[in-house]
């Protein structure tokens, strides 16, 4: 199947005008003019006009058989054991306790589905866990609670600055 519902919309709108027998250098300008410059190669358009013209109805991508994804969600669970047993960890290092994956799949399991970005030199969630919503969500109610009691000078005693949420980390000096 198609990833991006665009696409189908894109094609759906070839097939259509195809059906109307306009020529395909029609249907490019046209999908130009709604779509903008980058909607499709001419190229492409005339494979899809073609494959219409050969009898074709469906505008969603055909299965194709190919190698299966080794990412499943127990591969997942061991990549962040892993991580959390040493927070210093590289993609080379988790390469060497998982050979079978490439660095590349690694680093997408590391960025994409566990969420980890590199903060100084150790590896940290990026999404609040519901603990630091909820202290986020206590701070902000004991200010409400302050400021309704002491009013506009209460405001003059905060401090504010941009700030990342650090689970368990605290980050060292590089030198």
């Amino acid at each position: 199947m198609i990833a991006d519902p665009a696409d189908c919309e894109v094609r759906s709108v070839e097939r259509f005008l195809n059906a109307k027998n306009v020529k395909p250098a029609e249907i490019l300008r046209q999908l130009v003019e709604i779509y903008g410059g980058n909607v499709m190669p001419d190229e492409m358009v005339r494979k899809w006009v073609r494959q219409f013209n050969d009898g074709r109805t469906n505008v969603h991508d055909e299965a194709r058989s190919g190698r299966h994804s080794v990412v499943n969600g127990g591969l997942v669970v061991k990549v962040n054991e892993k991580i959390r047993e040493n927070r210093r960890f590289t993609i080379r290092i988790l390469f060497d306790d998982f050979p079978q994956i490439s660095k590349t799949v690694l680093h997408e399991i590391v960025t994409n589905r566990l969420n980890y970005r590199k903060l100084c030199s150790r590896w940290v969630p990026k999404m609040l866990t519901d603990e630091h919503k909820t202290k986020g969500f206590s701070s902000a109610l004991t200010f409400l609670t302050r400021y309704s009691e002491e009013g506009n000078e209460f405001r003059n005693k905060i401090v504010t600055g941009d700030e990342t949420w650090v689970c368990h980390v605290t980050p060292e000096s590089k030198q």
